[in-house]
């Protein structure tokens, strides 16, 4: 045992397989049961159950109780954060199937990050804020809401004052399949959920697809201006 101790626990309890693929189908936000994560990591329900409370365990995830059912979800976002750090210096992802190749495919293209829009589509929308100055980047690796973008966020309906943020400091993430950056946070999470709402995007089968509607494929290339993207040539 040494002052490290702790940090092994947890990056033991992090390195096992089926415990990185249940963190990862968590990291979209959503609480999901046993049975669910089970099915996603394609092991038996049994050994599922003993993987989800050793994380319990170990303070990477909670359970909640809804009627007869239990609901599983990350403690909290640093636990996500932690997860995508570690995916960022790992490689991009290893397909050894025609389904692995196919999910593969589908989470690059766009996926959530602890509730907001990640991956190719996050990254060109987040590039489509900054070329239509609706943000900038900032000296200290951060981005800022201008005038404009205030203003664009607002004709979408959603309440900038309630959001709680300081608009002069927005989060990114270095998407870890895409290798470059995507806006983060509350601003990023509302954006995601009123895409949703709108019907420009939807949640796919798998867990934290999102999948581009034909609706949402026309009127973000008409508002951001994404016409010469490879997204809107699809």
């Amino acid at each position: 045992m040494n002052i490290y101790s702790n940090i092994t626990q947890t990056a033991q309890l992090i390195g096992d397989a089926t415990r990185m693929s249940i963190l990862m189908d968590l990291s979209g936000m959503h609480a999901l049961t046993a049975s669910e994560l089970a099915k996603s990591a394609n092991v038996s329900p049994q050994t599922a159950s003993s993987h989800l409370k050793k994380l319990i365990e170990g303070n990477l995830i909670i359970v909640r109780r809804q009627g007869r059912f239990r609901y599983y979800q990350l403690s909290n976002e640093e636990v996500a954060k932690a997860i995508e750090s570690i995916a960022n210096v790992s490689g991009p992802l290893v397909s050894n199937s025609l389904n692995d190749f196919t999910k593969k495919k589908k989470l690059e293209f766009a996926r959530t990050c602890y509730g907001h829009l990640a991956g190719e589509l996050g990254v060109k929308i987040t590039k489509a804020l900054m070329t239509k100055g609706y943000i900038k980047e900032t000296d200290n690796s951060r981005y800022k809401l201008t005038h404009d973008g205030e203003l664009w966020i607002s004709k979408l309906g959603i309440n900038i004052a309630k959001l709680n943020i300081n608009v002069h400091s927005l989060p990114l993430h270095i998407d870890w399949t895409v290798r470059q950056n995507h806006l983060a946070g509350p601003l990023s999470l509302a954006l995601t959920k009123k895409f949703l709402e709108l019907g420009w995007l939807r949640e796919g089968n798998m867990k934290r697809e999102i999948i581009l509607t034909p609706y949402g494929k026309k009127a973000l290339c008409e508002e951001l201006n994404l016409w010469s993207t490879k997204v809107c040539k699809k």
